[in-house]
């Protein structure tokens, strides 16, 4: 099975199986966020072509903080649960480097270009080791320098091992990390 044909499979089936949790989600956060409950943002995709991410909407737009829904949605990662639709239109898969907004993907150099290859993912083994990566930001004097610095440079390194290691049984691999932790 090729690894398109696998993510429209799954996909659809994920957006299937909880697609009634997603619409539930939405309604909720769209009350408590007091606006649409679908967070939508321009990410850098593969090739570095731009395209519009979906998530559950987890911060206040008036306020810029963080809701108690949001922050339930966020520590269980169901935020991203809107990712299946990028992924079953094929923006995303469900394995490759996390797409990021402007000003970081396509801003490479050299051969670490070489991750814009790759079609972005809902997960990945830079998003396995960065898990927690915003209490990582939130306990720094700094957090977008410590940001710039550090974990975008460890995570380009990652998804470059990633670009030239990927197979599917990794891929698979990394899902069941993913999921089972």
């Amino acid at each position: 099975m090729t690894k398109r044909l696998f993510d429209i499979f799954f996909s659809l089936l994920g957006l299937f199986v909880v697609g009634w949790l997603i619409l539930i989600l939405w309604i909720l956060a769209s009350f408590d966020t007091k606006s649409n409950g679908f967070f939508i943002q321009e990410r850098i995709g593969q090739f570095g072509k731009p395209f519009k991410i979906v998530k559950l909407k987890t911060m206040h737009p008036l306020t810029a903080k963080i809701s108690v829904l949001g922050s339930f949605l966020r520590n269980s990662k169901m935020d991203e649960l809107p990712q299946l639709w990028n992924i079953f239109i094929g923006n995303m898969s469900f394995v490759g480097p996390r797409p990021d907004i402007v000003g970081y993907y396509d801003t490479l150099q050299g051969e670490d270009r070489k991750i814009l290859e790759l079609k972005p993912g809902l997960t990945s083994t830079a998003s396995l080791k960065y898990y927690n990566e915003e209490v990582l930001l939130a306990q720094v004097d700094n957090p977008m320098q410590y940001n710039d610095e550090i974990l975008f440079p460890d995570k380009v390194k990652l998804n470059l091992e990633y670009y030239y290691n990927h197979s599917f049984l990794g891929d698979l691999n990394i899902l069941w990390k993913t999921i089972y932790g």
